[in-house]
């Protein structure tokens, strides 16, 4: 692990950098592109900032929802292949019409919703505060 500068600041100097001083000296396809790039770098960041907390709660409710004993994994990239497996098998009852009905439906509707919302605060946060 590095001092300083942190993750999060050097992406933020490139973003800023390309914010600040390249996109206005740029031609609109340029500009474009150059626009692109700070966005995703911006998505780096706050994904970077969040993914353990999100993980560790889409976890919690995968695992309330999966019957899933134990604790969650330590290493992160353990936690996301926990995730990532306990989404598909959630997906696999989805598809079978577990969720169609009943409790399970309501649950499973409540964990996609606040999935959703937590991708698209990584994503885009400004699409949660509506118009």
């Amino acid at each position: 692990m590095q001092d300083r500068p942190t993750v999060a600041e050097l992406l933020d100097a490139v973003r800023a950098f390309l914010e600040e001083e390249a996109m206005p000296a740029l031609d609109a396809r340029r500009r474009f592109h150059a626009r692109v790039a700070a966005n995703v770098l911006a998505i780096v960041g706050r994904e970077l900032a969040g993914e353990e907390a999100v993980l560790r709660a889409e976890w919690d409710s995968l695992a309330r929802l999966l019957g899933l004993d134990g604790p969650p994994p330590a290493a992160l990239a353990e936690l996301r292949a926990a995730v990532r497996d306990a989404t598909t098998t959630l997906a696999q009852r989805i598809r079978r019409g577990d969720a169609d009905a009943g409790p399970f439906a309501r649950a499973v509707r409540a964990h996609v919703s606040e999935t959703v919302r937590e991708k698209l605060r990584v994503a885009n946060p400004r699409y949660l505060s509506g118009p």
